[in-house]
């Protein structure tokens, strides 16, 4: 298998199916680095049948194999991986930067560093987790009997990734799903093979996870994962997307009632109270938007400011937005890199498109940055003059794109807060600390910043409320959506 090194030269990588490192059946597609719009390698392309080998593979190694009822065998396979993949850490950065347009500085954190780390929550929460408890003695209908709990794997997990974060997103469903003792199939998007390719290359060379354990069926065609999703012999699908396709997901798996798990889209709320230090909040929230250009589903994209304060809001993130460096992504003081393709490009600027027809109008940005002739890049955008109903603040648009909205105090920013069909996360900045937890607790959000407090954690759950999903990933609640619950009652006394 041939690998990028050092940015250098083409390069094709191979799909993991039971163990082996193979080329795909529909030959091979074209990875590009959003920031020059230049192929930079192959990925190999999967058919239908490598999708049918790789589930055959996943269900045969769970229904035949140790995998399932070796906890010692797990957590030793995840901790090195974990090792294989620090001990390749500057190649994987290098794909992800060249990929996924990733700033290069995120990649010492959330975009890539953070998460390869992070594999040691699940394999330390399999070492030590309560497989099996203990309910005691009771005599129902008169019968006495001990009863037990026992948490089991639920079988083979059908993974379905984005390409915003996908070492993230991609660890964060194979970490947990493995520890609790299933088998996993992964199908990462299109735009970003590299990622999970080069995943299953360290599996299959620098690992003990038997054959068939993970399997890492890239491909050009979107189809392969509703296909992944229909099979009967998938007992979980796992999926990180938008919404719509979400739907369409728990649609395609309805057929054999598999679980399904759901990170969806967000248009997620930044609340500044009348109280809080309006310049600093202003400057946190243009940085969190602008971030890896805003492709990220629980980016706060609507923020909230007293009403009488609009103004001197929309100036102040305005200005914080003019300091924001966007371009190569290669460049450790870049913030706001690529968009990752010319269809999220095009996408993006019909939404700024539309601001304008809805009534809004730029502060700053508003379209590609004058400075920059290639790439796929929209500069980070403050729009102002709008309400909750335009749709520019309503729908997701997945862009460093910032609406400002007013609100007239504590109850009214929280009622439009939760005028959304999301429910993913928010923020809130007071200089009160119990009004700040007062409307903290009044949003329908599955994740809650304070004051710049950082809830992305190892050990914390991570999901939405209405359409942003259902189910949650990391922490030992994450863990748990991989198990089954089963009960063994014995009657006492009568063998």
């Amino acid at each position: 298998m041939h690998v990028m090194s050092g940015g250098s030269g083409p390069a094709v990588t191979d799909l993991l199916i039971d163990g082996k490192l193979l080329p795909g059946g529909a030959g091979t597609f074209g990875t590009v680095n959003p920031a020059t719009e230049e192929r930079i390698g192959l990925a190999a392309d999967a058919d239908n049948a490598d999708m049918d080998r790789a589930i055959g593979a996943a269900r045969a190694a769970f229904d035949h194999g140790d995998w399932a009822r070796d906890v010692a065998l797990r957590v030793h396979c995840l901790r090195q991986l974990r090792t294989a993949l620090i001990a390749e850490i500057e190649e994987l950065r290098s794909v992800t930067v060249a990929e996924v347009g990733a700033p290069v500085t995120f990649t010492y954190g959330s975009h890539l560093e953070g998460p390869v780390n992070d594999l040691a929550f699940p394999a330390d929460t399999a070492e030590s987790y309560s497989w099996k408890t203990d309910l005691g003695v009771a005599s129902p209908m008169g019968i006495a009997t001990q009863r037990w709990l026992v948490r089991e794997p639920y079988g083979v997990v059908g993974a379905i990734t984005p390409f915003n974060f996908p070492h993230q997103i991609n660890l964060a469903k194979l970490g947990p799903a493995l520890a609790a003792g299933d088998t996993v199939v992964l199908k990462p998007a299109p735009e970003t093979p590299w990622c999970a390719a080069h995943i299953g290359r360290i599996i299959a060379e620098h690992t003990d996870f038997p054959p068939g354990v993970v399997n890492i069926v890239t491909a050009g065609d979107p189809g392969l994962g509703a296909q992944l999703c229909r099979d009967a012999r998938v007992d979980v699908v796992s999926f990180t997307g938008s919404t719509a396709t979400g739907a369409a997901v728990t649609a395609a798996a309805a057929g054999n009632i598999s679980k399904v798990l759901l990170e969806l889209g967000g248009k997620s709320a930044f609340v500044v109270l009348d109280d809080a230090d309006l310049g600093r909040a202003c400057g946190a929230a243009a940085v969190a938007v602008s971030r890896h250009a805003g492709q990220g589903c629980a980016f706060t994209t609507r923020l909230l400011v007293p009403r009488h304060r609009y103004d001197e809001a929309v100036d102040a993130t305005a200005a914080a937005m003019g300091g924001i460096a966007v371009g190569d992504p290669t460049d450790p003081a870049t913030v706001c890199g690529p968009l990752i393709s010319a269809r999220q490009r095009d996408r993006v600027q019909g939404y700024l498109d539309l601001a304008l027809v809805e009534g809004g109008s730029f502060a700053c940005g508003g379209g590609r940055p004058g400075t920059l002739d290639r790439g796929y890049f929209i500069a980070p955008t403050v729009i102002r003059g709008l309400d909750n109903t335009a749709r520019t603040a309503r729908e997701e648009i997945f862009g460093p794109v910032l609406v400002v909205l007013a609100h007239d105090g504590d109850d009214d920013a929280v009622a439009i807060a939760n005028d959304s069909r999301y429910g993913l996360s928010a923020a809130v900045w007071s200089s009160d600390p119990q009004r700040a937890a007062s409307a903290a607790a009044r949003l329908r959000t599955g994740t809650v910043s304070v004051n710049g407090g950082v809830w992305y954690s190892a050990d914390t759950p991570f999901g939405g409320y209405k359409q942003s999903g259902n189910g949650r990933e990391m922490g030992v609640a994450g863990f748990a959506e991989y198990l089954e619950t089963k009960v063994i009652a014995t009657a006492v006394g009568t063998a």
